[in-house]
């Protein structure tokens, strides 16, 4: 099997590009109610036919989904092309539960990764290695009957073997058939008691067939094999610090998160993140050296929720002048000491360091340490590009012990008014 090491050549996009969206959708649309409501409710596969039966999202445009990602600086887009409720956004040739037996009557995916593609973002392929429609895929404690006793008996009758092989099957036709794909993003193993792991998913097998179609996909660490994994993908979940392998070493990784808690489009959920806060998310993230996959529920007329579109708004505003501060760019280089208030970030090829001002400080911001003093060469505002002057503090000042506070060392001087930017940017030059 590769490891993550032996496949840095095709992850240079990824640590590039930084920002990208992910995207759940599926008949849980219709419900509303969050994208596992079927496990939730405990709703029975009878009782769910009914959204099958009237599914027809008559209101779909992908280019609008694709234009909306790119505007916000987004490189990359990751979407359910069959989620836990086994339900398929493609053509499938290996079952019925797909788009094109709903009223909707067409296929959802290949227009979508030709509209997402032609804005110039990468594509990626999620797949649920659950699945609560396939009727030979076991019940077990992640399933919407784990609690049914006369269901649970029909186990016996289910073979994770042919669910297996159903699974490269599906696999193979999203390699094939929808041109280059740069992620397959598996979701999710838990082995142990009553649970599915690599035996049950025939992981080894699946990660071969894969290599065999196309080399240079990346695939995420969710398929229960230590060895395979080209990066790690922590949930709803904000990372305290750069994440590292046993030894210390950075990895690649990618922290996906939501809106508002819920994945799937949820009608009356309204514990949504502010905009400002989501900004914020972004930045930390590639402060440490990280990506975010920031998901979008679409409604079951396949338009994007009022409110996520407004926050892709504030996006578009802020990467429109700050981009520069995110893509191409990562953790800043230890010596750099990062300013109370702000969050650093650094592309390593042009040689810059930027320096996120998250709470407006009064006339100066110190930048101390050697590192600073003898490799900064020009600042300026990132927004406007206007210079942002380095002065040293006045004989007033460090008689009056503010050089007791902040060690005397590299001080820019900023405007007393904060800029009209949301987190503004000063891009320094290095020598």
């Amino acid at each position: 099997m590769e490891s993550v090491v032996e496949s840095k050549a095709k992850t240079d996009w990824f640590v590039e590009a930084r920002f990208g969206m992910f995207i759940h959708w599926g008949l849980y649309a219709m419900p509303a109610r969050h994208e596992k409501m079927r496990h939730r409710d405990r709703v029975s596969t009878e009782d769910y036919q009914k959204y099958f039966e009237l599914f027809d999202p008559d209101l779909y445009n992908p280019k609008e989904w694709a234009r909306m990602a790119r505007e916000a600086g987004m490189k990359y887009f990751v979407i359910t092309a069959k989620h836990h409720e086994g339900f398929c956004l493609w053509d499938s040739e290996f079952t019925d539960y797909k788009a094109t037996n709903t009223p909707y009557g067409k296929d959802l995916l290949k227009p979508m990764v030709d509209a997402f593609r032609a804005e110039g973002l990468k594509i990626g392929l999620y797949y649920s290695l659950l699945d609560w429609h396939h009727p030979d895929f076991t019940i077990d404690r992640a399933h919407p009957m784990s609690d049914n006793q006369e269901e649970r008996a029909k186990n016996a009758d289910r073979d994770m073997r042919r669910y297996a092989q159903y699974m490269r099957d599906q696999t193979r036709e999203l390699l094939t058939r929808f041109g280059k794909v740069d992620i397959v993003w598996f979701d999710f193993s838990y082995p142990g008691e009553d649970g599915k792991g690599r035996d049950d998913w025939e992981s080894e097998k699946l990660v071969a067939l894969i290599r065999e179609l196309q080399p240079e996909v990346m695939i995420d660490n969710r398929l229960d094999l230590p060895e395979v994994g080209d990066f790690k993908t922590p949930e709803q979940v904000q990372p305290q610090a750069a994440l590292t392998d046993e030894n210390g070493k950075p990895v690649i990784w990618e922290t996906c998160q939501t809106f508002s808690g819920s994945w799937g489009y949820y009608r009356d959920e309204t514990t949504w993140r502010e905009p400002t806060e989501l900004l914020h998310s972004l930045i930390d993230c590639v402060s440490k050296g990280g990506n975010l996959l920031l998901n979008v529920g679409p409604t079951a007329r396949g338009e994007f929720d009022p409110r996520a579109q407004e926050r892709l708004k504030t996006f578009a505003v802020w990467m429109q002048q700050n981009a520069r501060s995110i893509h191409g760019c990562g953790a800043a280089p230890a010596e750099f000491k990062c300013p109370p208030g702000c969050k650093l970030t650094y592309n390593e090829k042009k040689k810059r360091l930027y320096v996120h001002i998250l709470a407006w400080p009064y006339k100066h911001i110190a930048l101390e340490g050697d590192a600073y003093m003898e490799r900064a060469k020009y600042a300026q505002f990132l927004h406007d590009a206007s210079e942002v002057e380095f002065k040293g503090l006045d004989p007033w000042q460090t008689a009056h012990g503010a050089a007791a506070v902040l060690e005397p060392t590299l001080y820019m001087s900023i405007p007393l008014v904060k800029p009209p930017v949301e987190f503004p940017v000063i891009e320094i030059y290095l020598k």
